[in-house]
């Protein structure tokens, strides 16, 4: 069962590929768009528009004349889905800086021992 249980109900069969989105609004519309990595040669979409209607809400503007006002508001499937793209996006840059704190001890490894060997040399070289 996929831990993206919103994005699975959008059709999003593997949220692994999705590079990044915006947020939009138009016509009292949510609207999303994702962006993802595709392999070469896919003849999937590189990007895809999902729209939520928002909610139409009557909320009491003055008690005494009982005047309303309409508001809307984001619907429940559009902020559950927008909470598991950013905990999916956080985990993404988790993972690329794990990359990158690697990399930088590798380096620094790499460094260190250069240094070791040229010193081993010098040694040798005075026997």
């Amino acid at each position: 069962m996929s831990t993206y249980k919103s994005l699975t109900a959008m059709g999003i069969q593997h949220p692994e590929e999705i590079a990044r989105y915006t947020l939009y609004m138009t016509d009292n519309t949510d609207i999303v768009r994702i962006i993802y990595n595709r392999k070469k040669g896919s003849i999937l979409p590189i990007s895809r528009r999902y729209r939520f209607p928002r909610l139409k809400k009557s909320t009491l503007v003055d008690s005494g004349t009982r005047q309303t006002e309409v508001i809307f508001e984001s619907s429940l499937e559009f902020r559950n889905a927008l909470a598991e793209l950013d905990q999916l996006m956080d985990s993404k840059k988790g993972k690329a800086d794990v990359r990158k704190l690697i990399a930088e001890e590798v380096r620094l490894l790499e460094e260190e021992v250069a240094l070791r060997i040229e010193y081993i040399k010098t040694l040798v070289q005075k026997i």
